[in-house]
């Protein structure tokens, strides 16, 4: 969740982030930098960090940052608590998005919504009418706002209501945690178009992905590969096609140190 300044340009800088869980350090000076703008892809093998970059930059506690920094707009990310850096415009979307039965997806939108407003400045017409264009926009059913948040949607359907989220609070930046992750082709498919709708001038978006097959339909403008903990390897979207036809392997073997 998180607000934008629209028509304004935008960056989230990190530098020699690293962070451990349950005293493992599992980010070893991670350097990333995102733009409003740009669609951004982080790929890497299974346990490789790219989650823990997610859920650190977001301030989940179970992460300890352990040294560098994080800028956003250059204002200090990590001395922000949770509900402060959302308010900032940083978004995550979940890997796995929870269940919560008798919280009815709008309701849980609107209280998203009052999270970054006043009592007095909040417009629930306006919000009820922006959150129907908004689902027409993605071509989602306006039933599911009157069912429990992600309560019996299908894998596709629970992704897809992380973009609406995305959509509805308008972040800066919004961080994608696996959005193929479980899903068949279709589902693939239908959720890279509904993210690629959403690609704003004046906001940015990071796609965590293991494979290549979501970014045929997202296109995009960097790639960035995370091996042990730290940035391995950057390039274009040809780097992705590459990934998925030579896997990862080659790029442990390209770090000093590292064996496959």
């Amino acid at each position: 969740m998180g607000t934008t300044a629209l028509g304004s340009k935008h960056s989230l800088v990190v530098e020699g982030l690293r962070a451990e869980v349950a005293g493992k350090e599992i980010l070893k000076g991670v350097n990333l930098t995102l733009q409003s703008g740009e669609l951004t892809a982080l790929m890497g093998p299974n346990g490789s960090g790219k989650s823990t970059l997610a859920y650190a930059l977001m301030g989940h506690p179970k992460y300890k940052v352990t040294a560098g920094t994080v800028l956003l707009d250059g204002k200090d990310l990590l001395k922000m608590p949770v509900d402060q850096r959302s308010k900032a415009g940083l978004f995550l979307g979940f890997q796995y998005p929870q269940e919560v039965s008798g919280l009815s997806l709008s309701k849980f939108l609107w209280t998203a919504h009052m999270q970054r407003h006043t009592a007095e400045d909040a417009d629930a017409v306006r919000f009820d009418q922006d959150l129907k264009a908004h689902l027409s926009f993605l071509e989602m059913d306006e039933s599911l706002l009157k069912r429990s948040l992600n309560e019996g949607f299908s894998g596709g359907e629970k992704k897809r209501v992380e973009v609406l989220q995305m959509a509805t609070l308008h972040p800066l930046f919004s961080i994608l945690d696996e959005p193929d992750s479980g899903l068949d082709i279709d589902a693939v498919r239908a959720v890279g178009e509904t993210v690629a709708k959403l690609h704003r001038p004046d906001a940015g978006i990071l796609v965590i992905t293991h494979y290549q097959r979501i970014l045929k339909y997202l296109k995009p403008d960097r790639v960035h590969v995370m091996v042990d903990g730290a940035i391995a390897l950057s390039g274009g979207r040809d780097l992705a096609e590459e990934l998925e036809a030579k896997g990862y392997d080659w790029v442990r073997l390209g770090i000093p140190g590292a064996s496959a």
